[in-house]
């Protein structure tokens, strides 16, 4: 079973891959809004 070290490291770097991916898809949605708003000009 893994030690409670391994179970912190796991917790953070999970954590990290959550809030990364949370803010690509804020940023990925506001730069397609920005392109479709571009394009329709």
């Amino acid at each position: 079973m893994a030690s409670n070290n391994d179970m912190k490291a796991h917790n953070q770097t999970y954590e990290g891959v959550m809030s990364l991916l949370k803010w690509g898809t804020i940023a990925s949605a506001a730069i397609a809004v920005l392109v479709v708003i571009l394009i329709a000009k």
